[in-house]
């Protein structure tokens, strides 16, 4: 088989895993802080809701939930269609594959990120709230000019290895059809080809040294902040 065939379709592949990595970091940042405030409200419904939802996230396999949201919607429509025919206008299903692992990605992410948010929030002492308050700071203040910086700098070195991880878990979209890179180079293996997965082994090592590069940066760049 042509090598510059092989290459390519590895490239693809690649360029599929670093799409699934950008819109699930993208949206499971921001989804993350959603879930973290639930989890610390004064509201106890809401705390308990949202920390079961985190503890059912954390203590199942991502490939698990990956079948789920993939497989699930589609199986139960039929259920719901004749006892809760009024859901049906709000019910989820994904419309490919793609959607499917990105929903199930976003979810994942956004619970791990939440329990980092959160533990780095309450790893700052009350006395620094009080403190600016007393100086006549408002709580926003206090939060977005003494506490923010603290609280990034605490949970950059937790947060890029949860980064780095989701990129070497964009292969498990495999697991559902999409046709990632290892999907690709496995192709390649049962007609013979062996240095297609090594080659993938290149790629994911290479993205995930600059996702380690990026990171040693910007703990470099917030070394004059101690916290």
């Amino acid at each position: 088989m042509n090598m510059g065939v092989a290459l390519q379709s590895l490239l693809e592949g690649f360029l599929l895993n670093i799409r699934i990595f950008v819109i699930t970091l993208a949206l499971s940042l921001p989804l993350g802080l959603v879930i973290m405030f639930g989890s610390m409200t004064k509201i106890w419904p809401i705390r308990w809701i949202t920390r079961v939802f985190v503890w059912v996230i954390r203590g199942t396999p991502l490939m698990l939930q990956l079948i789920i949201v993939m497989y699930a919607p589609g199986l139960l429509r039929p259920w719901i269609a004749a006892r809760i025919p009024w859901l049906l206008p709000f019910w989820f299903q994904p419309s490919s594959r793609m959607a499917a692992a990105l929903v199930a990605f976003v979810i994942n992410y956004a619970a791990y990120f939440s329990e980092i948010y959160r533990g780095g929030l309450e790893s700052i002492s009350r006395g620094q709230y009080e403190a600016g308050q007393v100086l006549g700071m408002t709580k926003p203040q206090v939060f977005f000019k003494v506490v923010l910086l603290q609280v990034i700098k605490r949970v950059t070195p937790a947060m890029s290895n949860e980064v780095i991880t989701l990129f070497k878990d964009t292969s498990l979209s495999r697991i559902i059809g999409v046709t990632e890179i290892i999907m690709s180079a496995d192709r390649f293996t049962k007609q013979g080809l062996i240095w297609p997965l090594f080659a993938t082994g290149v790629f994911f090592l290479l993205f995930s040294g600059l996702l380690t590069l990026l990171f040693g940066y910007l703990e470099r760049k917030m070394d004059y902040f101690k916290a």
